[in-house]
């Protein structure tokens, strides 16, 4: 990849955040998978899924190193070709600085980086030091900044966790972040609630949420399904196994995708 189609690339994936459209994007997780993917004509972003990788290769989510993580995704950029991919980097490693060069190394150009709920002055600095690192290296990166003020609010009312949502989507925009990842089962009323109070808001499409439809007339900019495909994949695995153990047989609708 050149420096220059890593920067187109990186401008035509913010130009799908802004646009009126949400972007729908199908997470994966290796080189197959995103190939699966790939070949759907609706594809215009590829995201992986962090928690998809590492579960792949035996490690708990948030704990897979990021060499190896940097490798997956780096193999999925080259079979992605002028297709933008936004990376799950867990909460952006020791040094979320370092962390989006070696992204941006391999081709990456977006992320979702967590906050894991830390103070909120070290929560906008880290978003802070993700988007200047980027700007050195010239491409005008997609951070997709995550706040967990629900999926880790624990007990406290939903209405400080929708506060906490709010100011620190506010600042991680102001830092500099392209999008603001409020993950949860959220309803009709919270996700107006977010997308005014912080602006271009992204979400997860989970059981018992919205459509991605329904979250698009509420004016949300990106729905991602994070370890959902994955599961989905697995089931349909384990289901075939089980027939086969059955005696049964390989379905005859089953399509070459490898």
């Amino acid at each position: 990849m050149t420096e220059n189609n890593t920067t187109d690339r990186a401008r035509r994936l913010r130009e799908l955040h802004a646009a009126s459209e949400i972007l729908r994007v199908v997470n994966v997780w290796d080189v197959i998978s995103a190939k699966a993917v790939l070949a759907l004509p609706e594809t215009k972003a590829i995201a992986t899924a962090g928690h998809s990788i590492a579960a792949s290769f035996g490690y708990d989510d948030g704990t897979i190193p990021l060499e190896l993580t940097l490798d997956v995704v780096g193999r999925i950029v080259s079979a992605a070709g002028e297709v933008p991919v936004s990376a799950d980097l867990d909460d952006g490693y020791a040094d979320p600085a370092d962390t989006v060069r070696r992204a941006v190394g391999v081709g990456i150009v977006g992320a979702n980086i967590e906050d894991r709920l830390r103070p909120f002055d070290e929560s906008v600095s880290r978003v802070s030091a993700a988007v200047r690192a980027a700007e050195a290296e010239g491409v005008p990166f997609a951070l997709n900044a995550r706040t967990d003020a629900f999926v880790r609010g624990g007990d406290r009312p939903a209405a400080d966790s929708l506060a906490d949502a709010i100011a620190r989507g506010r600042a991680y925009l102001d830092a500099g972040a392209d999008v603001v990842f409020v993950p949860g089962v959220l309803d009709a009323e919270t996700t107006a609630a977010l997308v005014e109070g912080i602006g271009r808001v992204s979400v997860i499409g989970l059981p018992g949420a919205l459509t991605a439809g329904e979250y698009e007339k509420l004016g949300v900019a990106r729905i991602s399904y994070g370890p959902l495909t994955q599961r989905v994949a697995l089931t349909a695995f384990q289901d075939v196994a089980k027939s086969l153990y059955a005696d049964g047989a390989i379905p005859e609708s089953t399509r070459a995708l490898n």
